[in-house]
C-alpha cells in the first residue's frame, strides 16, 4: 500500500511539472488540461463525500431505529433535513466542475 501510494504521489507530481514545462504552449493553444483536471476532481470529491455522508447518516438512523422504534417519528425530520444539506455538498461540486469547464 505504501508503494502504491508513493506510485500516486509522484504520477501526480510529474504531471504538474509536465504542465509548467509545456506552460508557453498551453498560453497559445488555450488553458490546457489543468481546469479539466480540476473539474473532474471537485466533482468527484464532493460525490464521494456525498456519499460516504448519506451513508453513515442512514446508517445510523436505521440503526437509532431500531434500537428506539418509538423514536422513528421524532428522527424522521432531522434525518431528511441531514440528507438533503449533505446533498447540497454535491450540488456545489457539480457547479464548481461546470465553472472550471467554462474557463477550457
Amino acid at each position: 500500500m505504501v508503494r502504491f501510494s508513493k506510485l500516486l504521489v509522484f504520477t501526480f507530481a510529474a504531471l504538474l511539472v509536465a504542465d509548467v514545462a509545456f506552460a508557453q504552449e498551453a498560453a497559445e493553444h488555450g488553458a490546457g488540461w489543468g481546469p479539466a483536471l480540476g473539474a473532474g476532481l471537485a466533482f468527484g470529491l464532493a460525490a464521494l463525500g456525498c456519499g460516504l455522508g448519506q451513508g453513515l447518516t442512514a446508517s445510523n438512523t436505521t440503526a437509532g431505529i431500531a434500537r428506539n422504534p418509538g423514536a422513528a417519528g421524532a428522527m424522521n425530520t432531522p434525518f431528511i433535513l441531514g440528507m438533503a444539506l449533505i446533498e447540497s455538498i454535491a450540488l456545489v461540486g457539480f457547479v464548481t466542475a461546470f465553472l472550471l469547464i467554462g474557463e477550457i
